[in-house]
């Protein structure tokens, strides 16, 4: 390896794969919700099945989320997009703005039940993510990777699913993704856990991810193609909702 990239240029959930920014996705859905619904038609308020998946950094959740996008047709959003809607008060106003339009009084009602249930949401930012993940999820049948979606989502309408790998595993694909040796991808794994574990510490009150939360947990280091991964999940996906 001759050509080092900066550690700082890795974001999780990178891949390789182009992908728009976070500004362009949440801007051309925003465009798509407002065309297709708009304020005058009333659906039933009734949340799609939903994907979470939580995952320890480097093992390919987002490869294995645009797998099962295809498989499902369902939408991904990412890390990325739900962390600029919660930056960008404005957007993120915009897209709750339209859930309220499409179903009046619902998010105070989901608002008042969820931080009444969850008594560790407590700061702005917190309920500012669990509004957003909420309005996503019923605004379009999604697949969630990353942030805890899956703690802030009614259980019963959600499959819960853990990609995990080992510490081996993470770094020699972190180190193949950044184009940096294993020592150097290793520093990079090692801040990104850090971060994610004090974010679930601050936003969920929570020290880690454990197996009883999930419908489903997967070892990446046995399963390697994302493809195979996606397979696994869209079966049981289609098993739990009866699809």
């Amino acid at each position: 390896m001759t050509e080092h990239n900066d550690l700082s240029d890795y974001k999780p959930g990178d891949y390789g794969k182009p992908r728009v920014t976070p500004t362009d996705w949440i801007n051309a859905h925003i465009r798509q919700w407002t065309s297709e619904h708009p304020p005058h038609k009333k659906t039933s308020g009734a949340m799609p099945p939903t994907v979470c998946i939580s995952r320890k950094i480097g093992v390919g959740a987002l490869a294995v989320a645009d797998h099962l996008s295809t498989r499902i047709n369902y939408k991904v959003v990412d890390r990325q997009v739900l962390e600029h809607m919660v930056a960008d008060g404005h957007l993120s106003e915009k897209t709750v703005n339209i859930f309220d339009e499409r179903y009046p009084g619902k998010m105070r009602e989901f608002a008042a039940l969820l931080f009444a249930e969850k008594s560790f949401i407590k700061s702005d930012y917190a309920r500012q993510l669990a509004k957003s993940v909420m309005a996503l999820a019923h605004l379009e049948p999604t697949i969630f990777v990353g942030r805890g979606a899956h703690l802030v989502l009614p259980r019963d309408n959600v499959l819960a699913v853990r990609l995990i790998g080992s510490e081996a595993y993470r770094i020699r694909r972190l180190a193949d993704i950044m184009n940096v040796t294993e020592d150097e991808a290793k520093k990079r794994m090692v801040l990104i856990d850090k971060e994610q574990r004090e974010f679930f510490k601050i936003m969920y009150d929570k020290k880690d991810a454990v197996a009883y939360e999930f419908d489903l947990v997967l070892n990446m280091d046995h399963i390697k193609n994302p493809a195979g991964a996606a397979d696994i999940i869209a079966c049981a996906f289609e098993r739990k909702f009866s699809m």
